[in-house]
């Protein structure tokens, strides 16, 4: 096998290259053999030679082809990968073996709260979370009442983000995210905690993204109905390994059969 490669290319993707292309990827995991309840004993471990891992295989040599315009939605229980795959795509992981390509600007939304300081105010957050995803101050200033309208964050700008419950925290999130105009937008089970509002909200900025600037999507959630509604298609992982690709309403309901 051989060891990983990573392309990241800003540019819009060019016609005849897909914007990503994932070949034979394999991600493992060290996981300690027992519970360690300090750094000093992990350490001490460490040091004496007494630390053992076993390894575990979090995706098994994977392949998808995403092509521009695609939504493409990712299925699978708990444990399976998803979120695994998504994060070596948006470069936050390296996997162990194979090799990625990424062609045009990311816009993740992969974990809750990452990329935000919680001691910090919902303002100060917007700066911070648009800097981290390359927005520059100009830039945001620009965006900035598109943002807090989106989210709808009126009256909330100067609150620390710590008092902010995780569908206010999922808002600001998804509004600076979404306030460019991505090649490639990662969605990981953002809308879980939103209201059923804001969840259509978002599906609707989802769908004008896709509609009117041919943004590519890669979608997760375990709410098959969202997957079924936005993509066109889908990859269906189990324990790593991916047991079908194709048209969304095929994986998916292949998928809740094999759970029946």
């Amino acid at each position: 096998m051989t060891k990983q490669s990573l392309k990241y290319n800003q540019q819009k993707p060019s016609i005849g290259h897909p914007v990503v292309l994932v070949k034979d990827v394999t991600m493992m995991f060290n996981i300690a053999n027992e519970h360690l309840s300090s750094l000093k004993e992990y350490f001490i471990k460490l040091a004496t030679r007494q630390l053992f891992y076993r390894e575990f295989c979090a995706l098994d040599k994977v392949s998808l082809r995403v092509e521009q315009g695609d939504v493409f939605g990712i299925v699978g229980i708990n444990g399976s990968g998803k979120s695994t795959l998504l994060k070596i795509i948006a470069g936050v992981l390296e996997p162990t073996y194979g090799n990625v390509e990424v062609n045009g600007t990311i816009a993740p939304l992969i974990e809750l709260g990452a990329g935000f300081d919680f001691e910090l105010t919902a303002r100060e957050n917007i700066y911070l979370n648009g800097a981290l995803l390359g927005y520059n101050r100009k830039y945001i200033d620009e965006h900035f009442d598109e943002i807090v309208s989106f989210a709808e964050l009126e009256g909330f700008l100067e609150l620390p983000m710590k008092n902010y419950s995780s569908g206010m925290v999922a808002r600001i999130a998804f509004a600076v995210a979404t306030v460019m105009i991505p090649d490639l937008l990662i969605v990981d089970e953002a809308l879980s905690v939103g209201d059923m509002f804001f969840q259509e909200k978002c599906l609707d900025r989802i769908n004008t993204l896709i509609s009117d600037h041919g943004t590519t999507v890669l979608f997760v959630s375990h709410n098959i109905e969202q997957v079924e509604r936005l993509c066109h298609k889908a990859i269906w992982l189990e324990q790593g390994v991916v047991q079908m690709t194709g048209s969304t309403l095929e994986v998916c309901e292949a998928y809740k059969n094999s759970k029946q």
